[in-house]
């Protein structure tokens, strides 16, 4: 056999509807001769079809994603004004560069929708106030805290926005600043380290009160 020429049967390529499949990506395949048993058959590599067909397939999941992947509601509001106020807040946050789903995150765990060790049973649902949330966001900002110093603080602690401005964190930094003497740059370290400071709103002093994730005794 090896004196003998071998007659190729002549292949037909027909294009798949979904492929971009051109003659000029065939004219340079490459044939790889396979024995058989009864002969020998040409086959052709694959990897050229391959990548020409990858282009459709991969547009197709690309757009799955993408029409998938659209922001989903928060909470379940049927009341417009209460949905047009967590759209609200929303949109404060996104001056932080959070996403939309960052934002619901943030904003679930800081008024209750979403369970928190730190609220522990205690915390009912309530739909927040763009008002009360600026006011606070706005405090936080006027402690020295950059714009990414806000994303860090309020990915470490998002219960800050449910916390209260007047009765809590103004306290709490009054404390830090008279008995600590933690203020300016000081201040805007220890926040980025333990943001739950602001938070803290009971002191054991050693007797437990069984709040530890708002009590002073984790300064």
């Amino acid at each position: 056999m090896l004196g003998k020429s071998l007659a190729l049967p002549s292949v037909t390529f027909e294009a798949a509807k979904f492929c971009s499949l051109s003659l000029s990506d065939l004219s340079t395949t490459p044939a790889v001769l396979k024995p058989k048993s009864h002969g020998i058959i040409p086959t052709v590599q694959t990897n050229v079809i391959r990548k020409s067909a990858c282009g459709f397939v991969d547009a197709s999941k690309k757009w799955e994603l993408h029409s998938t992947a659209q922001p989903q509601s928060a909470v379940l509001l049927e009341d417009e004004e209460e949905k047009k106020m967590w759209d609200a807040c929303r949109q404060a946050l996104s001056a932080f560069k959070f996403s939309i789903e960052e934002a619901d995150v943030i904003l679930k765990k800081a008024f209750g929708w979403a369970h928190s060790p730190y609220w522990g049973e205690e915390r009912s649902k309530e739909v927040p106030k763009v008002e009360s949330v600026n006011e606070m966001l706005d405090y936080l900002q006027n402690l020295g805290l950059s714009e990414d110093d806000m994303f860090k603080v309020l990915k470490k602690f998002p219960e800050v926005l449910g916390c209260s401005l007047h009765d809590e964190l103004k306290i709490n930094v009054g404390t830090l600043e008279k008995v600590w003497g933690i203020e300016g740059k000081s201040l805007r370290n220890l926040l980025l380290r333990n943001p739950k400071v602001l938070g803290y709103n009971v002191d054991c002093k050693g007797d437990c009160m069984a709040k530890c994730t708002r009590c002073w005794v984790r300064f």
